[in-house]
C-alpha cells in the first residue's frame, strides 16, 4: 500500500453555536456540553497556543508540592485532561480520560466561554484563563497547524492570516475568545493571566496561580516550579512536550510543538502591509475591549 493511501485525511471544520470546530470534535459537542465537573476540578482555558500547555504544567506542579518525581510521573496528556478531546487525537477521549482520574482534575479546553459546560459555573470551579497577544498566536497556530495533522491544512501564511483575523479558524476568533473571558472574569470569578506576563516575571505569576488555588507553598519550592516550567526545561522534558505523541497526529519533523516560546516572533514573520492592516483591523475589533496586552517585551 502507498504512503498516499495510508494517511488519514485532514478533518473538516464544522459550525457549533457559530464556533468552526474540528469535525471529530463537533461530533461529540453535545456529551462534552453536558460534562459535569467536581468542584474541586480546575478548569485552564485558552485559545489554542497561548500557554495553555504551560499553565496547566505549573499548576499540576502546584498540586504536587513541586515534587519532580511526582511531575514525570506520565506525560501531561496523562497527567490531566483535554476535555474536548476526541479518539482522533488521544489513546481515549477527554470525557473517558476525565472518568479514570481522581479530583481535583485539571482540566484544559479551548472552547469559547459561551459554550464551556456550565458546570464549571454551577459548581463554581476555579478557572484559568491565559491570553497570549494576537501576533504571536497567530504565528505559532500557524506552525502548529502545520504539524497537527488532526487539524485542517493551515494554507499559505497570507492566507492564515486571513483567516485569524475572521474567526476561520478552529476554536473561532481569537478576538471572541479574550474577550468573552476578559468580560466574565470577576463575575465568574476567572484567574486572567496573559502568556508575556508570565515570561517576564514567572516566579510573580506561579504566586498568583498559587494563591488563587489558595495554596500555600514554601519559597523553595516556588522557586523549584519556576525552574521546571521555563520553556527551556519543558521543550527537554519528555513528559511535557508532546514528543509520546505518534507522529501520525503531531509531526514534529515539521514544526516542534514547542517551538520558540518567545515574545514578539510574529516580526519575523508579518509584512509590513501584512501588520498595517492587522493593526487597523485590531483596532476596530478591541477597541472596546481595553484588554492590556504587550506585544513585545
Amino acid at each position: 500500500m502507498s504512503e498516499k493511501q495510508t494517511v488519514t485525511p485532514r478533518p473538516l471544520l464544522v459550525p457549533v453555536q457559530g464556533i468552526l470546530l474540528p469535525d471529530h470534535i463537533a461530533k461529540d459537542i453535545d456529551a462534552v456540553l453536558a460534562f459535569c465537573p467536581h468542584p474541586s476540578d480546575i478548569l485552564i482555558a485558552a485559545y489554542p497556543k497561548s500557554g495553555s500547555t504551560w499553565t496547566t504544567e505549573i499548576v499540576d506542579q502546584l498540586l504536587h508540592n513541586g515534587d519532580v518525581e511526582s511531575c514525570r510521573r506520565a506525560p501531561i496528556t496523562v497527567r490531566t485532561a483535554f476535555l474536548e478531546a476526541s479518539e482522533r487525537v488521544r489513546p481515549k477521549s477527554g470525557l473517558l480520560h476525565l472518568k479514570e482520574l481522581v479530583p481535583p482534575r485539571v482540566i484544559k479546553t479551548h472552547l469559547p466561554i459561551q459554550i464551556v459546560p456550565v458546570g464549571f459555573w454551577e459548581k463554581k470551579c476555579k478557572t484559568i484563563y491565559v491570553a497570549r497577544n494576537a501576533k504571536d498566536t497567530a504565528v505559532s497556530f500557524y506552525y502548529f497547524q502545520q504539524m497537527n495533522l488532526s487539524s485542517p491544512e493551515p494554507g499559505s501564511w497570507e492566507s492564515f492570516v486571513h483567516k485569524f483575523m475572521h474567526g476561520q479558524l478552529p476554536w473561532g476568533s481569537w478576538y471572541d475568545h479574550v474577550k468573552g473571558y476578559w468580560e466574565e472574569r470577576e463575575k465568574r470569578d476567572i484567574l486572567y493571566l496573559f502568556y508575556e506576563d508570565m515570561k517576564e516575571n514567572p516566579r510573580r505569576e506561579v504566586e498568583r496561580i498559587m494563591k488563587y488555588l489558595d495554596l500555600s507553598l514554601s519559597d523553595d519550592v516556588i522557586s523549584r516550579i519556576v525552574e521546571l516550567t521555563t520553556f527551556k526545561n519543558m521543550k527537554e522534558n519528555p513528559m511535557a512536550n508532546f514528543s509520546s505523541f505518534p507522529s501520525e497526529i503531531y509531526n514534529q519533523s515539521i514544526s516542534k510543538f514547542m517551538r520558540k516560546g518567545v515574545v514578539g516572533d510574529w516580526k519575523n514573520h508579518f509584512t509590513p502591509e501584512q501588520s498595517a492592516a492587522f493593526d487597523e483591523d485590531y483596532e476596530k475589533k478591541m477597541k472596546q475591549a481595553n484588554i492590556p496586552f504587550k506585544t513585545e517585551l
